[in-house]
């Protein structure tokens, strides 16, 4: 097998869309201001084995990506920015809590960080090239995928 990143990113990003919540939706991290409303930005942050998690035949994978979610500071009214950011990240986090469903080998999303940093949140605050400061959140989503590389003995 293969590390099908596309796979994984597209599942992602298509669920993104479909709650109707961003009004744009990358598989990229931006390197300039996205505009107004909120976005949702997809891209990879780490991939390496799992070392107990693999077998003898093959190695298991921890793909961690990472999403993050950007709405413009100075967007009014001032006290919804942070209702519309938490808002995001709890129906993106509900989503690979429940039901969500990666596709391909992924055996699971990590919830509970069994095998490194659990699926969560942090918010902080970036600025962009021309002075937008956005609210921003981001999501490390980390993803365990079954049998990627083989091993010769």
């Amino acid at each position: 097998m293969t590390l099908n990143l596309s796979t994984y990113r597209d599942v992602l990003t298509s669920h993104a869309q479909a709650t109707g919540l961003f009004g744009q939706v990358l598989g990229h991290e931006p390197i300039s201001a996205p505009g107004s409303g909120l976005t949702a930005a997809f891209w990879v942050s780490r991939v390496g084995p799992v070392p107990n998690g693999s077998g003898l035949k093959s190695t298991t994978a921890r793909l961690e990506l990472m999403a993050t979610l950007l709405e413009p500071a100075d967007t009014e009214p001032a006290d919804g920015v942070d209702v519309d950011m938490v808002g995001a990240v709890d129906a993106l986090l509900a989503a690979y809590s429940g039901d969500f469903e990666p596709g391909g080998n992924v055996r699971m999303v990590d919830l509970l960080g069994a095998y490194g940093t659990p699926l969560s949140a942090a918010f902080g605050y970036t600025r962009f090239a021309g002075g937008t400061t956005y609210r921003a959140a981001t999501l490390t989503i980390p993803l365990i995928i079954n049998d990627v590389w083989g091993q010769v003995a």
